[in-house]
């Protein structure tokens, strides 16, 4: 029987000492992570949650990296992360990221690259697959920076991305840390050869030019996905549960459905979640 492994990371706010006095304070994330893993072990996966404060870049590869070995073809990893996403200006090239920007996760300690995640994808067995569910902002192929969202207290849910006068101010702050990192990421990718990694499916929070709201039990995409899924009763595939969340959202938030390394038909005809 295949085994099946889920990562679940929920950050309520992050350190402010690592994003110049700001803690990103959000209200749903979580629970966002606890209602995913929920979902996981009723699906015959093994769980890992990280919240708030564990949810640190070491803690996080850390993770993902003991998956990696645990875990060979015919296996499954589900990673679902929830909250704040971030952009910094990428130095690789166009063909990297056409808009120019790479699109982070903003843990607890620092702003994590998606080209990093691309980098612990490729530890993976060629084929493990691999489902991805992020809700947070610039989770689709992000072409810009959104324009201000309503913040708490604000009427409206606050957004899930760092303000973009924080992202600039943070990005002069550490710019040559993440120039350097962007650089050896890439380095380490071309030195990988042209393998295009294992499967992996994507359905994020928002497309590349929307934010994702936050929410008083749930975020927005997360609360759409459970309603959906509704304690397995689901019976459609990876499309169709993309589409059915879609529905369920107002045309400022439509998620994305994106993939990489080739998924087979078979895998993207699964029901979701099938170990």
């Amino acid at each position: 029987m295949p085994t099946g492994l889920s990562l679940h990371v929920g950050l309520n706010s992050v350190d402010p000492d690592a994003y110049g006095g700001w803690d990103g304070t959000l209200l749903a994330c979580e629970n966002d992570a606890r209602d995913m893993a929920r979902l996981a072990r009723a699906a015959g996966f093994a769980d890992t949650v990280l919240l708030t404060g564990e949810g640190t870049v070491d803690r996080f590869t850390g993770a993902l990296r003991a998956a990696a070995e645990r875990l060979a073809a015919g296996d499954i990893l589900l990673l679902s992360y929830s909250g704040h996403g971030g952009q910094v200006p990428d130095v690789t090239g166009p063909d990297d990221e056409p808009d120019r920007r790479d699109e982070t996760l903003v843990l607890h300690d620092r702003q994590f690259l998606d080209d990093e995640l691309h980098q612990e994808f490729l530890r993976f067995d060629d084929g493990v697959r691999i489902v991805t569910f992020l809700d947070c902002c610039h989770s689709g192929s992000s072409v810009e920076l959104p324009g201000p969202g309503p913040g708490p207290g604000a009427e409206g849910p606050a957004a899930r991305y760092v303000p973009e006068a924080r992202q600039i101010a943070l990005y002069e702050r550490d710019q040559d840390f993440y120039d350097d990192l962007q650089r050896s990421v890439a380095k380490a990718a071309a030195a990988s050869g042209d393998g295009q990694g294992p499967p992996v499916i994507l359905i994020s929070g928002c497309q590349d030019n929307q934010t994702a709201s936050d929410g008083p039990v749930n975020g927005a995409f997360t609360e759409a996905l459970l309603d959906v899924w509704r304690d397995g009763t689901f019976r459609g595939d990876y499309r169709t549960f993309h589409r059915a969340i879609q529905r369920r959202l107002p045309p400022t938030q439509s998620p994305n459905l994106y993939t990489t390394g080739a998924p087979s038909s078979a895998f993207l005809g699964q029901r979701p979640f099938t170990v």
